[in-house]
């Protein structure tokens, strides 16, 4: 099996830029995703590549000097193991049925971050997870069909979670997509 680097870039950028950045971040070779977001950061990417050091390169070297970005926070992948893999996951999203998404990132209490992301792999609406290096131990990416599912996804389930100290919610806006 071979091993990917994973990361996530959270970002902050000049107002009314994030359409033209997002669509920057998309032509990058390594950004799997790059959404708008509502919250506390404007825009969030997902960058895989084949080894951590590319992933230095692509951040450091391509997306912070992308000059309307003003700030990021970037969360690197621990071994998460593959509890987000299986196939049922995706099909929804392959169908383009999920309209609402959301990554949420959390801070758990210390050495609860794997049995976190376990108990997440257990919500259907959560399409992956990682436990990440960073300002945050867990990151995740929920999807639903309606935005009433994904709140009650949020505040019923994940919040119910025993050791997340506190969570933060970055909705995706889909009409900054290209």
């Amino acid at each position: 099996m071979i091993k990917v680097a994973k990361a996530y870039v959270m970002m902050n950028c000049h107002l009314g830029s994030e359409k033209e950045i997002i669509t920057l971040l998309k032509k990058i070779e390594g950004v799997k995703e790059a959404h708008g977001t509502l919250g506390l950061y404007d825009v969030v990417a997902q960058i895989e590549s084949g080894s951590e050091e590319k992933i230095q390169e692509i951040i450091t070297g391509i997306i912070r000097k992308i000059p309307k970005i003003q700030s990021t926070v970037t969360l690197t992948r621990s071994e998460s193991g593959e509890l987000f893999q299986a196939s049922e996951k995706l099909i929804g999203m392959m169908l383009g049925q999920n309209l609402a998404q959301a990554y949420v990132v959390i801070h758990c209490d210390k050495g609860y971050e794997f049995p976190t992301l376990k108990n997440l792999s257990h919500i259907p609406e959560v399409k992956e997870a990682d436990v990440v290096f960073g300002f945050y131990d867990v990151i995740c990416k929920i999807e639903a069909s309606d935005h009433k599912t994904l709140e009650n996804v949020i505040t019923k389930a994940i919040r119910s979670i025993p050791h997340i100290a506190s969570s933060m919610t970055l909705n995706i806006i889909n009409e900054q997509e290209s």
